[in-house]
């Protein structure tokens, strides 16, 4: 094994750590001095056995996330057929986590096979476009890792062929779709719990390893840049927590402040935004120290107008174990609330909407938006140079 595919493995290897990061919640503590009151959620999600519902297959997998997203479909009554990846060793890797699936030995052999409905990919992110593309001409759905579109040139071709072949283009906002506390968020946000959403703060802090990353990782034109690759995340909870159906950047900066070995990578980046239903600003970078007890100290902050909610989606600094931590602040208290038993429902609508046709999981619409507005700021963003 050369040091390409060695450093391509133990990045798979972390970002599988990452995503199971995402899902696997233990019980937190409920005894704490000074704690603030909390609230059980005994909510379970549902997992749907038996026969399964719909067939679906992967090309490509680059980043572990892939893990993630097979897991979520599966969840949601979906039967894995089938992979491709030109790598062997990530083929190897994913063949031995699912033996049942056939390995293909060439994509066009997934993509003839009309037994299969969905796609799912997390390839290079500036391949998953063109990808998404082949496969809605193919006649099948997509799912594509985030950012699952690096231009606004991909988004224009994506846009016209998704209109064309009215299939479904998806992207897995994993911070949303699969972090159990956004998802609680959601459900307390659509009951009013703190009145009308003014403004959002998202904050997705990454911790880095350089020795681990491929090549593609530390170049903007197969990454798309920080604010179009981690930042995605963000944009995406912005429109749908403050009800945003348009929004302009009010203001972009991006920076590689500390990795000069790497110029064309960037470790920094935040944007201030402003829509037609709230505000927003959005900090992402690749700082997280190695004392984190985790890959990162993921944070939203949603501010209505009766209250506020803030989740701490990875890991409580205070000391409670585990990812999945929500406070809220109404007029009468401060509450914390475990939610590391909520469903997350986002692979069983997707299933849903591949069989009716439905759009229940994300919006076509809000899926472009957010990306638009991600893939914009981007190209907007002025460029940092701090001195030493």
């Amino acid at each position: 094994m050369n040091e390409s595919q060695a450093n391509r493995r133990q990045f798979i290897k972390g970002s599988i750590a990452t995503a199971a990061g995402l899902v696997a919640l233990p019980t937190l503590a409920s005894e704490a001095i000074g704690a603030p009151a909390i609230i059980r959620s005994e909510s379970l999600g549902s997992t749907l056995s038996g026969e399964s519902r719909i067939r679906f297959s992967v090309i490509g997998m680059n980043h572990g996330h892939i893990y993630s997203q097979v897991e979520a479909v599966t969840r949601g009554g979906g039967e894995l057929v089938s992979f491709y990846a030109k790598e062997a060793d990530l083929a190897a890797a994913f063949a031995k986590r699912y033996p049942q699936a056939k390995q293909a030995k060439a994509e066009n052999e997934i993509l003839d096979d009309k037994s299969i409905q969905l796609i799912l990919s997390s390839g290079i992110p500036v391949d998953r476009a063109p990808l998404g593309i082949r496969v809605m001409k193919a006649g099948k759905d997509y799912m594509s890792d985030k950012p699952g579109i690096t231009t606004l040139e991909q988004l224009a071709d994506v846009r016209r062929v998704q209109k064309e072949t009215k299939r479904i283009y998806s992207i897995m906002y994993s911070e949303r779709f699969e972090n159990r506390a956004t998802v609680k968020a959601g459900e307390l946000v659509k009951a009013g719990a703190i009145g009308n959403v003014i403004q959002t703060i998202g904050l997705g802090p990454h911790h880095m390893t350089p020795k681990v990353r491929p090549e593609w990782f530390f170049d903007r034109k197969e990454f798309g840049g920080i604010i179009c690759d981690i930042g995605s995340h963000q944009f995406d909870q912005f429109l749908f927590f403050t009800g945003s159906k348009k929004a302009d950047i009010v203001a972009a900066q991006v920076g590689n402040v500390h990795f000069p070995q790497y110029p064309k990578f960037e470790d920094f980046g935040d944007v201030m935004l402003r829509g037609d239903g709230g505000m927003g600003y959005i900090r992402v970078d690749w700082f997280s120290p190695d004392g984190l007890k985790s890959w990162g100290d993921g944070r939203l902050t949603i501010l209505g107008t009766e209250g506020f909610i803030e989740i701490r989606k990875n890991i409580d600094p205070g000391g409670r174990e585990g990812g999945n931590h929500l406070f809220i602040t109404d007029q009468k208290e401060t509450r914390y609330i475990d939610c590391s038993k909520e469903p997350l429902p986002y692979g069983e609508q997707l299933v849903n909407d591949v069989l009716n046709r439905t759009e229940t999981a994300m919006t076509q619409e809000h899926c472009f938006l957010a990306t638009e507005l991600a893939l914009k700021a981007q190209k907007q963003a002025q460029e940092i140079h701090l001195k030493k």
